[in-house]
């Protein structure tokens, strides 16, 4: 009599357990789910022409001109940033511009405007959108 009483007390203990686990949560992934961190899971690939406007990368630099409304010159050595393609250029981030005149190590003048609420994923600089480059 004892041995089914000990079968159904394991039982019941087993089945409260169980229930007290996450509803369809059977991994062991000690990593917090996108509901617990507030952050919202990636479904697809954002749209090319939804995002800010780029120039035109197959320009190829020339002469400068004075920099239109609100645009700004600056000059100076291109350095390389932290991460694979992103160039500086005076603690700016250089997002566009002909990447054959814009080289790290390059000396250069260039023309273009800040864009400091757009973003990037090359965490260093302000982002500044060339208009033109040219070398200095």
């Amino acid at each position: 009599m004892k041995t089914p009483r000990t079968v159904l007390v394991a039982l019941l203990a087993g089945l409260a357990l169980t229930a007290c686990a996450a509803p369809g949560d059977g991994s062991t992934d000690p990593s917090p789910s996108p509901s617990t961190t507030g952050a919202a899971p990636v479904t697809s690939q954002p749209d090319p022409g939804t995002g800010p406007s780029r120039p035109n990368p197959s320009w190829k630099g020339g002469p400068s001109t004075p920099p239109g409304v609100g645009g700004t010159v600056i000059s100076g050595t291109v350095q390389a940033g932290v991460e694979p393609n992103c160039l500086l250029l005076d603690g700016h981030l250089l997002v566009g511009g002909p990447r054959d005149v814009l080289k790290a190590g390059a000396r250069v003048e260039v023309t273009g405007h800040p864009e400091p609420g757009m973003m990037t994923t090359c965490q260093q600089g302000t982002p500044f959108v060339v208009e033109s480059a040219r070398p200095a």
